[in-house]
């Protein structure tokens, strides 16, 4: 069976999939989950850029030496995925882009700077990442969000280092991979949540419309934070994912 390896979001690190981890170990998968390039014991890199960031990744899965893996990337992660597979599509099995887009929105510098002071502002004006997962995390709850998982959300956002945070902010303006739609080969799953409102599933469907025979889905009343959001109904869209193409 494939190997699994999770690509956590913004606010995220590999506790961020701790529902994910055991399910599919549990049922033979290889399961892994990294920190990305400043996160958790991850180094950094310098400059922080997707280029590098492509990089760090393919070196984790040249390490777990089981031929090319499934990427499961999550908001940041599934821009993350996008460029792995751009760049060195020879280590990608299938992909899983869930909660993201093929771009960041509004394109513009200007839109792109407010972005940043949307973000970060706090950190300017002296708040921890505590407080400010405390004031981010409960605004993407959803119609069906589960609690546990927004509280284990917003205990990992508290923990994310604030240089890393600004620097992950500022990298996901960087990002634009909306060409390479049409050269996906691989069996690609696009999920969605219905109540996601950074990532919202008509974007989400027409990015998948570009993708040769991609699926789409959507979880109804799930977030922007959907492997925590909705745990359960995650893994089994995933699984499904999976076992319709013998991954």
């Amino acid at each position: 069976m494939s190997s699994l390896v999770f690509l956590h979001g913004v606010g995220g690190g590999h506790h961020a999939w701790d529902a994910q981890l055991a399910f599919f170990a549990e049922r033979g998968y290889g399961a892994h989950a990294w920190d990305q390039p400043g996160y958790g014991e991850s180094a950094t890199v310098d400059p922080y850029d997707l280029e590098r960031i492509a990089a760090a990744l393919v070196r984790l899965i040249e390490r777990l030496d089981d031929g090319p893996v499934v990427l499961v990337g999550h908001s940041m992660g599934g821009f993350v995925a996008q460029e792995t597979h751009a760049r060195h599509p020879q280590h990608v099995k299938a992909l899983a882009l869930c909660f993201t887009s093929a771009a960041f929105g509004g394109g513009g510098t200007a839109f792109a700077r407010e972005f940043i002071h949307a973000r970060t502002g706090a950190l300017d004006e002296g708040k921890t990442m505590a407080q400010m997962a405390a004031q981010l995390v409960p605004a993407m709850r959803a119609t069906r969000s589960d609690a546990a998982g927004l509280a284990h959300a917003e205990r990992i956002m508290a923990g994310v280092p604030p240089d890393t945070y600004r620097k992950a902010v500022q990298l996901l303006t960087t990002f634009d991979r909306r060409a390479a739609l049409p050269q996906i080969k691989v069996p690609t799953l696009l999920l969605a949540g219905g109540d996601d409102r950074v990532a919202p599933a008509s974007v989400m469907e027409r990015m998948a419309a570009r993708i040769p025979g991609a699926e789409f889905a959507v979880l109804e009343g799930c977030g922007h934070l959907g492997p925590m959001d909705q745990p359960e109904a995650f893994n089994a869209a995933l699984l499904s994912f999976l076992q319709r193409h013998k991954l």
